[in-house]
Formats: structure tokens, sequence, C-alpha cells
């Protein structure tokens, strides 16, 4: 989203319809802590998944359980994302891209490390809370190029 108005820590976005309508976005309260980050810029060395800061739906925090020093969030996410849920793959939950190490259908499991427990909102959520969930932008172009595919295209 575009920053409108800056005061310090705090900022102001215009949110469409849409936006509203596709993320949990219009039921925070205001002063809700947000995990943030900058765009990259073209140039800019990456380093990490490639996501675009799109909400593609609304999933939930079904379980959290311990695994050593990390923690195990197990999430469960709207029917249509299932086909980009892979194993090693990426999502982006709440703005914090992380990788899968488990899936079964609509339902996916990260490891957060310390780190991202410490510099994240994640450490706040509880199972059942709604997160905002962005699949894999190379696996969702993939797909839409499958899906265009008809006989006569592939002639060509």
């Amino acid at each position: 989203m575009t920053v409108t108005a800056n005061r310090g820590a705090r900022f102001t976005v215009d949110a469409s319809p849409e936006t509203l309508r596709r993320t949990t976005l219009g039921t925070l309260a205001p002063g809700t802590r947000l995990n943030l980050e900058r765009a990259l810029r073209m140039g800019d060395r990456l380093g990490g998944h490639l996501v675009q800061g799109h909400v593609d739906g609304v999933g939930r925090l079904e379980a959290i359980r311990p695994d050593g020093d990390w923690l195990a969030y197990r999430f469960r996410a709207p029917r249509p994302l299932a086909p980009y849920l892979i194993e090693k793959g990426s999502i982006a939950v709440d703005g914090v891209s992380l990788t899968v190490f488990a899936c079964r259908g609509p339902s996916f499991t990260v490891a957060l490390i310390p780190h991202t427990l410490a510099a994240t909102t994640l450490r706040e959520q509880r199972p059942g809370d709604r997160v905002n969930l962005e699949a894999d932008v190379l696996l969702k172009h993939i797909a839409s190029l499958l899906r265009a595919r008809t006989p006569e295209t592939m002639r060509r």
C-alpha cells in the first residue's frame, strides 16, 4: 500500500473497497501493529522470496506447536490457494515471507525462527486468528500460463 501521510511511527494509507473485501485490513483497530517492509528497488540485491504484497486470500491460524527453539505454525488457506502450497515453496503470512515445510490440501505449516518471532507480529497470533495470505508469484504466473494453453496455442 502507498503511505499517504506520515507522522513518525504512525501513517495513513488509502484502502480500496476491493482491499477491504479481500484482506483483514478492514477489521483492524487503529494502532494495530503491522509487518512492514519497504519495496525492493530495481537493481537491489534479491535475498529471499518473491512476494509482491498483494493478498490472495484470508486464512486462519489452526495451531502452534513448539519444535526445538522454533515454533511450527499451521494455517488453513482458502481452497483456491491450495494448488500454490508446496513443500519448500514460499508464502507470505501477514506480509512475512516464509517457507512452507509441510502441506496437505489447504493446510500448510511453517517454522518460525526466534528472529522472525522477535521481528514480526506473528508472535501475537493465536489459533483461530485470521491472517492475510499471498501465494508465490512465480507459481501464480506458471498456473496462469498453463490455464491459457489450448490445443491450438500448443501447435504454434
